[in-house]
């Protein structure tokens, strides 16, 4: 967290030395502070934190394909003549613990067309997940455990 908030103000320092405040600029500071953190990352001891930004990027990388993929599975089910479909709650045993790492799961399955979290068991080892097509809860599960969730456990553990 530490070296995070070091390349933070590396950006700051760099908008200061430009004399331009704008996103762009500090982003392009914040780029050039993350190569210069990685420069010198065995003196500084940084090398955890380019491997777990590394992960947080495969997190949303595949948050982005699922979201293409499921808002195809969904647009195709909504334009076939005759829906068949069979929406359903069913419970996701959780193996995250943690309240952000929770949260996280819990808003990408509902950021996900065709799947909405609705509930956490009071113990926090359940996820109530409504699904627009239930018919295979337990290729559901799979997937979230084989997907979201083990991406988040890599990126925050």
């Amino acid at each position: 967290m530490i070296l995070y908030l070091n390349n933070i103000l590396l950006a700051l320092a760099w908008v200061a030395i430009t004399g331009s405040a704008t996103f762009p600029n500090f982003l392009l500071g914040f780029l050039f502070g993350a190569a210069a953190l990685y420069l010198i990352r065995e003196q500084v001891g940084s090398l955890g934190y380019f491997a777990r930004a590394r992960r947080v990027l495969a997190l949303a990388f595949l948050f982005a394909y699922e979201l293409v993929l499921s808002a195809w599975r969904v647009a195709v089910l909504v334009l076939q003549p005759r829906m068949d479909l069979k929406p359903g709650i069913f419970a996701y045993p959780l193996k995250v613990d943690r309240d952000f790492e929770i949260t996280l799961l819990a808003n990408l399955i509902t950021l996900t067309p065709g799947t909405l979290s609705v509930d956490v068991s009071e113990d926090r080892r359940f996820l109530y997940v409504h699904a627009i097509d239930c018919s295979d809860p337990d290729q559901t599960r799979y997937d979230i455990a084989n997907g979201f969730e083990r991406k988040i456990m890599e990126a925050f553990r």
